[in-house]
């Protein structure tokens, strides 16, 4: 390793070979390697779905939820249970430990579905089977709308899985999936008084149908030595034969045809599950996935070829349209960074021809060049894919890549001007700086480690911004002792010998020589100077705004709108249309596409679908400009509440944060629901006081149920059992499943209903008769059920690990930051007096925040530790770590006056700015103070001699921070990364300032009385 650069500058066959590899795997990379729009990682996430038909929420809550919930609990892996009880329905979310990983995930969800069917068991009659989606993370970052105005259902149908099976067959297409297609159902409409005459009842007709519709084995013969099978006959397969099916009355031997008893029409669902428009236009998605791993721009452009083949074989009329293509944002985001990246590099070259000349320029702008493209060519290998996370990191390696070739480059120059040949000087500067830079760059890459090597989700989402910069500071590091001093050999021409005092006589060095001697020759007053600077701009960061995760750049904004719990699908679809229209209006909105009664599909890894709810709706609206997003957003709000006022509603836009859409979440558990409902009463109302918006709680308000008064005695007496009474019911509003019609591939549900005129009819519905099994005849339902009533009740009970938790919900009025808000907040709720058995705590972004800086906590002091343990056994002492470390505060000044100036919040991210802030100060710093040392060592021990050394750092140093600025300049315009940028590059330019005076000031107090002021005087 000593003579590393004389091996390659004598036998320069390994440099090149270097090189070529480079090169060569930099432009394979860049065809080649994974595009993604944001990193993939595990969601951690499984949903346990169990149907229990007519039971209410609290049943469900107790006889399901919690059997479920008892059984999942008893995983180790578990890190809470969310459940959600809804009346016939359970939904059970696991979250499990963060720290496991992609690899771990199947086996422990194969665990996960093993207790599930242990606690499957141990359910009620009459509930469903637990379905366990652990698919949960899926993205599907293709969005298609599909058209087809004047086609039946049924030819929907075959549309959209005629579309699905085309697409699927695209190579690397994980799914396709098919959302708000229209179901269709037979409805038998049936007279009531004419089943009493003809002492018919639904059960009969729905044994009638099922015998003659159900498929079983007629066996097989043998014939000629063969074995045929017997074919059954052809069920019922379309109205027609369903008209004509016949129907024996009961004593009697008359058959009837079921045409002449009942009318039979084919149509769509009278409630369907989900609705979904386009432009005020009735459509269905079309959502692909991508194999994860994949070239997603490559796959999606491959989808787009295949789509535009189906859409030429369509029928006339139908529409596609692309709501959401993720292969083109990333395709977009590729080529900006390409672009950036040219820009970047050329005015790094540039800048570095100024200050060194266009040899040692040129030499360090190749190296630049090839570290970049070397890191493209092992992230391919490695399979880190190139996303928003990992484009990022390129961008912030940009100027820290050159700070090895710089100081490489710089021993070169100044050796050659010194009168050394380009060879020697070449291993000369190699060998002086060579494990220095080692070190240096090392701790570089461990000050990225805390967050990106956390096991929460924030350091998986952001684990290949650590990868690449351990890759390409690495890489850097490697080249600028190997390939620089063989070019720089080349490019560099000996000249006469210069004394080195003249060497730094260019006008950039005279303020600072001037400056760095004041200091050592007054150590004392410069560092109560240096000291009241940090002081004031540690005081300053008080000032500053503090936030989470920023908001993404996507042009897209939501409006989610909530009516009371219980609202039919058909109200909120009915609100929803007279607000696209609307919106549609509002100049700057291009398009608006709504989804009813459950959120969109997971286009984005950031985005948390709602789940189905029949009183929710999303209108999804696409902007011209990003930068009008905010503006838009505020008159969308304003529109919305204007025009329904009775309504929640919540406008967002798409971010990074982990958190839900409400940003201020106060939780309370405990067992009682009327308690919990007036704790939240209570948190609502200081809310209000604090002026904050979209104040709701997570179990919504209760809804209006019809409650029958059911007469035990008099039901025993007519024989007539609860569950007859609900299927009468049933028959009345909505209807009856009673069978099957196979049409093809498809299995349309045939519904017995009451006429339209009965079932709208509610006042007459004590009139009613209902079926005796045991009479064989119909009886008064006014026997059965005296009365109706209307109660209010609990349609959603939410618990965390077992106990009921409701949560109180807020978000800051547009514009306000929300820690701001949450610190007016946070004493007047928490004032609240718990009662006994009950808890309360934060959710929301506070929670989310809270957890990352744990997980971050958690690793900062072993990674800082490791970092200060680098530095001592550099140098073999204390003296210098220490005063090294005692420059780490001073990243803090310019983060705040960047910050502060530029209006932006102190982020998640750009914290994780100001922890790498730390490891680049801490390089340079290590740079400058090996080169004092080693002229202490080889000449005399003097204040000038510090000053010399210091001087001989200055351009380097400079240069190191002012290439970092340019290069990480580009990322001003991103919404993840902006804040980040500015604490850098504000950071990193005002610390270097001050280091560069701080560093040999305080060593100049640390050496103490070992050094001269000048020869002979001590």
């Amino acid at each position: 390793m000593k003579n590393i650069a004389q091996h390659v500058v004598e036998k320069p066959i390994y440099a090149w070979f270097v090189t070529l590899a480079c090169l060569a795997g930099g432009l394979h990379g860049i065809e080649n390697v994974g595009r993604l729009e944001d990193p993939a990682f595990p969601m951690a996430t499984a949903f346990v779905i169990t149907n229990y038909p007519g039971a209410s929420a609290e049943e469900v809550e107790l006889e399901v939820t919690d059997r479920v919930e008892i059984a999942l609990q008893e995983l180790p892996y578990v890190e809470k249970i969310i459940s959600k009880s809804v009346p016939g329905r359970s939904e059970v979310q696991v979250d499990l430990l963060e720290e496991y990983g992609a690899e771990e995930l199947p086996q422990i969800f194969d665990e996960l579905r093993r207790r599930v069917s242990e606690a499957e068991m141990r359910l009620p009659p009459g509930a469903g089977q637990p379905l366990v989606e652990d698919d949960f993370g899926d993205v599907f970052g293709i969005l298609y709308t599909v058209a087809a105005p004047d086609y039946s259902d049924s030819e929907l149908y075959d549309m959209a899985r005629d579309i699905s099976t085309q697409l699927k067959r695209v190579p690397n297409v994980a799914k396709v999936d098919t959302r708000g297609v229209p179901y269709e159902a037979v409805y038998l409409e049936i007279d009531h008084s004419r089943l009493t005459r003809l002492g018919l009842s639904i059960q009969d007709l729905s044994q009638r149908i099922q015998s003659e519709n159900q498929v079983v084995s007629a066996g097989s013969t043998v014939f000629d030595g063969r074995r045929l099978r017997i074919s059954q006959p052809t069920p019922i397969d379309s109205v027609d034969a369903l008209y004509n099916l016949r129907i024996g009355r009961p004593g009697s031997t008359e058959n009837l045809r079921l045409g002449d008893i009942v009318s039979i029409s084919r149509e769509s669902i009278e409630t369907p599950p989900e609705i979904i428009r386009s432009n005020g236009k009735p459509v269905f998605i079309v959502a692909v996935s991508i194999t994860k791993g994949q070239n997603v721009v490559a796959v999606g452009e491959a989808v787009d070829k295949k789509m535009q083949e189906v859409i030429a074989n369509l029928p006339l009329g139908v529409s596609v349209d692309a709501v959401y293509s993720q292969h083109r944002v990333v395709d977009e985001a590729i080529s900006t960074f390409l672009k950036n990246l040219a820009i970047s590099v050329l005015t790094v070259i540039f800048a570095l021809c100024i200050f060194m000349g266009w040899r040692a320029g040129t030499v360090v702008g190749l190296v630049l060049l090839l570290t970049v493209l070397g890191t493209i060519s092992i992230m391919n290998f490695a399979g880190i894919e190139l996303q928003r996370i990992s484009l990022g990191a390129l961008m912030i390696a940009m100027g820290m890549l050159v700070d090895n070739g710089i100081v490489v480059a710089e021993g070169m120059v100044v050796g050659v001007r010194r009168g050394l040949k380009p060879k020697d000087a070449a291993v000369q500067s190699v060998v002086r700086t060579q494990y220095a830079l080692l070190g240096a760059t090392i701790i570089g890459i461990l000050a990225f480690a805390p967050i990106s090597l956390s096991d929460d989700n924030s350091g998986h989402f952001l684990l290949s911004l650590f990868q690449v910069i351990a890759i390409s500071l690495l890489l850097s590091w490697f080249l600028a002792i190997t390939v620089i001093p063989l070019i720089g050999s080349y490019l560099l021409k000996p000249v006469d010998a210069v004394d080195e005092s003249k060497l730094y006589s260019a006008w950039y060095f005279r303020p600072y020589a001037l400056v760095v001697r004041f200091g050592l020759h007054r150590p004392w007053v410069c560092t109560l100077f240096i000291v009241a600077i940090t002081g004031a701009c540690l005081w300053s960061m008080t000032l500053v705004k503090t936030s989470f995760f920023p908001t993404t750049n996507s042009p897209f904004f939501y409006v989610d709108y909530r009516l009371p719990e219980g609202t039919d699908i058909l109200t909120t679809s009915r609100d929803i249309a007279s607000l696209e229209k609307g919106m549609a209006e509002i100049d700057g909105i291009l398009a608006v596409t709504s989804f009813i009664g459950r959120g969109s599909p997971r286009y984005m890894s950031t985005l948390r679908p709602e789940q189905p709810n029949p009183a929710y709706g999303r209108m999804m609206m696409r902007v011209a400009d990003v930068r009008e997003l905010n503006e838009l957003m505020i008159t969308a709000a304003e529109y919305v509440s204007a025009e329904k006022p009775d309504a929640e509603i919540e406008v967002t836009r798409a971010e990074f944060s982990p958190a839900g859409s409400s940003k201020i979440e106060a939780r309370l558990s405990g067992p009682d629901t009327t308690v919990l409902r007036q704790l939240a009463e209570e948190v609502s109302a200081v809310y209000l006081k604090q002026n904050l918006v979209g104040l709701k709680t997570d179990w919504r308000d209760q809804s209006l149920q019809l409650v029958p008064e059911f007469n035990d005695s008099n039901a025993q007496l007519a024989g007539v059992s609860r569950n007859d009474l609900s299927r009468a019911l049933a028959y009345n509003m909505l209807g009856v499943n009673i069978g099957l019609l196979r049409d093809d591939d498809k299995l349309v549900p045939i519904v017995a209903r009451a006429t339209a005129a009965e079932r709208a009819d509610l006042s007459g519905l004590s009139g009613k008769q209902i079926w005796s099994p045991t009479q064989r005849q119909y009886v008064p339902l006014s026997q059965i059920v005296p009365a109706f009533n209307i109660e209010p009740r609990d349609t959603t009970i939410f618990r965390r690990d077992r106990v009921r938790t409701l949560t109180a919900q807020a978000n800051p009025q547009p514009g306000f930051n929300v820690n701001e808000v949450f610190k007016r907040v946070r004493p007047e709720v928490e004032a609240i007096v718990m009662p006994p058995g009950y808890q309360f705590e934060w959710g929301g972004e506070f929670e989310a925040n809270e957890q990352a800086n744990e997980a971050t906590s958690k690793r900062m002091p072993l990674a800082f530790g490791i970092m200060f343990v680098i530095t001592v056994l550099m140098f073999g002492a204390l003296k210098q770590p220490i005063v090294i470390w005692l420059t780490v505060p001073m990243v803090l000044c310019g983060v705040a006056l960047g910050l502060l100036l530029t209006d932006l919040p102190l982020t998640f991210p750009s914290f994780l700015g100001v922890l790498s802030l730390s490891g680049m100060l801490i390089k340079n710093c290590i740079v400058l103070i090996d080169e004092i040392d080693k002229r202490l060592d080889e000449g005399e021990r003097s204040l000038a001699t510090m000053a010399l050394a210091s001087l001989s750092r200055l351009r380097p140093v400079m240069l190191a921070a002012l290439t970092t600025v340019v290069g990480m300049s580009p990322l001003l315009t991103d919404a993840f990364f902006r804040e980040m940028a500015v604490c850098i590059m504000s950071g990193l330019l005002f610390a270097t300032l001050l280091t560069l005076i701080a560093v040999p000031v305080f060593y100049r107090i640390a050496l103490g009385s070992s050094l001269v002021s000048r020869a002979g005087e001590s």
